[in-house]
């Protein structure tokens, strides 16, 4: 497999530094593609670790590459952007790159973050398996179908370790649920939901023209593989969350909840799938719907759904983030805790109940930033990361369910492009009743980027 063009000398990479056995040394050596909001957060969380050694960076913006809050554009810090404070204090110099292909050629790097746009985590991701570098890479894994399964097979051809920061698997209430729910604690599960509610009416990300980006901004790079096109300031370098070419909010919020839903429910991947979109409310640029619902059945039977809301307010699940209907009891359930209600009798039936009621709630809080959280799921995931690199075992979020979870967002798109229920072979990782939606499981990619 080839990734670069003729203009840049890719070395060998081997195994890099590190044996299928583990870390040569005390630490591990991290180097980070991606430093803005979200890269900030894993860099930050990275550091807090006593064997891990930071030792390069690359980004397409300077600010973020150097760390220099002074010197980002005045538009990103007057946008509500969430511009990282970059205050962190080094040890030693930390090296920076303006192309990733350079972090990867170092033989003095044993594993990489990557938080960089969905676009990138194929190509970057797989290029550093061939380089011989272990991958935690942000949610969601993919841009395409397509990506996923040639990262999981990159994973597996090169014996590296991949893990995915779908942050919920590190919840001790989601990892305890994921026990007991397939065993039976609900009965047989009917239904899970969640859903995504954030009022952005009227202007949402705003109307804006084409203009040249920041003369330090790296417009070509950012694009990789994703087709030429012009720069807007309400794309890059944080809102491309709402354009279909580079993410989505059923990829940026669903595929956690849809994680967590499968995940509890025992279940790999939907046979069928239907969703439903509108731009009516939101007058703005972005090319996503900023009203969807999804619908997803399993083979089981059992059905999965989840909403994005960016045109109302109100409250979604009251008091929890996901719910699980089953033919004994019903489950509430966040990060925080959970709460599960025996069912009362229906029509016709005599019983009084099959299940008794049991709930338990996290206590204390961790300061993160701004936020007070319960427990910190992405250090623990982070944290897990580091061990599996040493110990070369396989971490709470593989590839293969980083794959399969951003699954239903893709699929979610494709129903929404293709206006129709699509059916899904999850084993061959095709549609059985649309050939047009075929052609959505991937795309070209621009030169000269390729997996």
């Amino acid at each position: 497999m080839g990734f670069l063009d003729n203009n840049h000398n890719h070395k060998d990479g081997g195994m890099g530094s590190v044996s299928t056995d583990g870390v040569k040394g005390d630490k591990v050596r991290v180097g980070f593609i991606g430093l803005g909001n979200r890269g900030t957060q894993l860099l930050e969380r990275f550091m807090t670790q006593p064997d891990a050694e930071i030792v390069a960076f690359c980004d397409v913006y300077e600010p973020y590459l150097k760390r220099d809050r002074a010197s980002v554009h005045p538009r990103y810090l007057s946008s509500g952007i969430p511009v990282p404070p970059m205050r962190e204090e080094f040890s030693k110099p930390v090296d920076t790159h303006a192309d990733f292909r350079e972090l990867l050629d170092r033989k003095d790097i044993d594993a990489v973050c990557i938080a960089t746009p969905d676009h990138w985590h194929a190509v970057q991701t797989i290029m550093a398996f061939e380089a011989g570098k272990d991958v935690f890479v942000e949610k969601p894994l993919t841009a395409t179908i397509h990506e996923g399964r040639r990262m999981v097979e990159a994973e597996s051809r090169t014996g590296r370790i991949g893990a995915v920061c779908l942050n919920r698997r590190g919840s001790s209430i989601y990892q305890k649920l994921a026990q007991k729910i397939p065993q039976g604690a609900l009965g047989q599960v009917a239904m899970g939901h969640a859903c995504r509610l954030s009022s952005m009416g009227p202007a949402g990300i705003g109307k804006l023209a084409a203009e040249e980006p920041p003369p330090d901004f790296d417009w070509n790079m950012w694009l990789g593989p994703r087709p030429e096109r012009p720069y807007q300031y309400n794309l890059a370098p944080y809102f491309f969350r709402w354009w279909q070419d580079y993410s989505s909010q059923m990829g940026n919020w669903g595929v956690h909840y849809l994680d967590v839903i499968r995940w509890l429910m025992g279940e790999t991947a939907p046979v069928s799938v239907s969703a439903y979109g509108s731009t009516a409310t939101v007058d703005d640029d972005r090319t996503i719907p900023d009203s969807l619902e999804t619908t997803f059945q399993f083979a089981s039977g059992a059905i999965a759904r989840f909403e994005v809301l960016e045109s109302a307010g109100g409250q979604g699940i009251h008091g929890g983030e996901i719910e699980l209907r089953g033919s004994k009891g019903y489950l509430l359930a966040s990060q925080d805790g959970y709460t599960i209600t025996p069912s009362n009798p229906g029509q016709f039936q005599t019983w009084d109940r099959l299940i008794e009621s049991e709930e338990e709630q996290l206590t204390g809080d961790q300061v993160y930033g701004d936020l007070k959280i319960k427990e910190d799921t992405t250090e623990v995931l982070i944290r897990n990361f580091l061990d599996c690199v040493k110990t070369r075992q396989r971490p709470l979020c593989t590839l293969e369910d980083g794959h399969r979870s951003t699954s239903f967002a893709h699929l979610a798109n494709i129903s929404l492009a293709m206006g129709q229920r699509l059916e899904w072979d999850p084993e061959e990782e095709r549609f059985t009743n649309c050939d047009r939606a075929n052609e959505l499981l991937h795309y070209e990619y621009r030169q000269p980027w390729k997996i």
